[in-house]
């Protein structure tokens, strides 16, 4: 089986494989909609559909030594970063074979090989977590770069203006990504938010700030990659926005009534599977007839992956009790 870590190496400056990553992403998506449909899957889950270009734009700027502390909506982030389909699925089933042991659930991501922190079900949980790992970047004195990557709603709450405010006191090795796909849960963000632009929040902080087309994976790359080096090379953080959406509702149990009339369909017109499609297709670096295997490969190795995982041993009931500390080394 291919490990994470190969699987993340893969992506650097591969076009191609960023792509099929993306479609990965989407089809896995759908066979965990039906799951969970089919009562396959406890509690409940956060689908990233539309979002593909963002999770592989972000990946693909980064070292696996460098870290990422993302929200619950984490399939894309995880499997982006080069966690294995069977370890991501494993995990959303409660199985033992998932990367968490099955003791965390589909909010809860981690592969430390890769860079995964572990993904959190707290409303912008993560941006301090990112902040922190930068100012232990900076005590060690390495290159290593913090990523914390929330969506629009979490803009509003305490964590992030405590976390850019300090990162930018101590000019700490931080991009802040906001991933605004318009919907904070069940509310627009017009409804929530006096400001349309929310990179423009980093002023406050005197910070350097970006919006950036989040269905566009060149551009994400290109934003994102910009902060990361000007955080690697010392010179403090960045908030980039990326401007994107999601295709689904909040939850599996969201059917996005709310949403206007023809919104959706505006946005699936960007959709990154197609706008990445159209490049490589421009570029001769694809051809439909690939695409169209690439997509149909993808779609019956995942259904085959599902019943394989259904089957897979679930964790042991002191499972609970694991990685909750480390022990002490003798002579400390």
């Amino acid at each position: 089986m291919t490990s994470s870590l190969e699987r993340r190496k893969a992506l650097y400056g591969n076009d191609l494989a960023c792509y099929e990553r993306m479609v990965e992403i989407r089809e896995f998506e759908k066979i965990t909609n039906a799951l969970f449909a089919a009562g396959s899957i406890r509690g409940t889950t956060h689908l990233a559909v539309g979002q593909e270009a963002l999770a592989l734009g972000m990946a693909s700027t980064l070292q696996p030594t460098d870290v990422v502390a993302g929200t619950y909506r984490s399939h894309a982030i995880a499997l982006a970063l080069g966690l294995t389909p069977h370890s991501v699925l494993g995990e959303i089933m409660g199985k033992a074979t998932g990367c968490c042991g099955g003791v965390g659930g589909s909010m809860h991501m981690c592969d430390t090989s890769v860079g995964l922190l572990p993904t959190s079900a707290i409303i912008g949980g993560g941006m301090p977590i990112a902040a922190g790992a930068g100012l232990a970047f900076q005590v060690q004195k390495s290159k290593n770069v913090g990523v914390a990557l929330f969506g629009d709603g979490a803009t509003n709450i305490g964590a992030f203006h405590e976390s850019l405010n300090l990162a930018a006191i101590w000019k700490l090795p931080v991009v802040f990504v906001c991933d605004n796909n318009v919907y904070g849960e069940y509310s627009r963000i017009d409804k929530t938010t006096p400001i349309e632009d929310l990179h423009k929040r980093a002023e406050s902080y005197a910070m350097p700030h970006m919006a950036i087309d989040g269905m566009d994976i060149h551009a994400v790359r290109k934003g994102i990659g910009e902060a990361v080096e000007r955080a690697r090379s010392g010179g403090g953080p960045t908030l980039v926005e990326a401007k994107t959406y999601r295709f689904s509702g909040h939850s599996r149990a969201d059917q996005a009534l709310y949403r206007p009339e023809g919104e959706l369909e505006k946005w699936q017109k960007r959709d990154p599977l197609l706008v990445t499609e159209q490049d490589l297709i421009a570029r001769k670096l694809v051809t439909q007839e690939k695409i169209d295997q690439i997509k149909s490969t993808m779609e019956s190795d995942l259904a085959a992956l599902a019943k394989k995982v259904e089957n897979d041993p679930e964790p042991q009931l002191s499972a609970m009790f694991s990685n909750i500390w480390t022990p002490a080394k003798a002579g400390k």
